[in-house]
């Protein structure tokens, strides 16, 4: 595994010279607006499945904006290296890197429900839905 350490004067180096290697703000904005739209795929599958359905609105909300930061933390992992290739676009890397995404930040639903089984599948969703969003941010980014 790499670990990625940027000195003050690295950041400041690379502001001033117009360049970005820490956070690509393209993919960043790609992986959020993938998660957000995935949240409403979440929304449809979860508002069918609760008991009252679509009324619990703060429920509903909080699957969406949990696929939200699950974009944003794609979209900030961008230069993490968990399996190396030599090509240069790594998806292999970005399906690894989204499903371990996807599982730290999908699991936090499991604390938001009364009943564990209504939401195994929207926690295997956020499984899928991690690798999704970081194949889909690895390949649009530049």
């Amino acid at each position: 595994m790499t670990t990625i350490s940027y000195s003050f004067n690295e950041v400041m180096h690379n502001m001033r010279n117009g360049e970005n290697e820490m956070t690509s703000f393209r993919r960043l904005g790609i992986a959020v607006l993938v998660g957000a739209l995935l949240g409403i795929l979440c929304i449809i599958g979860v508002g069918a499945r609760i008991p009252g359905q679509y009324s619990n609105v703060i429920y509903l909300t909080a699957v969406w904006y949990n696929r939200v930061i699950m974009g944003l933390m794609v979209g900030l992992a961008g230069h993490v290296t968990i399996i190396k290739s030599e090509k240069e676009k790594n998806y292999v890397n970005a399906i690894v890197r989204g499903l371990i995404i996807g599982l730290i930040v999908t699991s936090a639903t499991l604390l938001l429900s009364d009943s564990l089984p209504l939401d195994w599948l929207g926690w295997f969703m956020g499984l899928v839905y991690g690798p999704i969003i970081d194949v889909i941010a690895t390949a649009t980014d530049k």
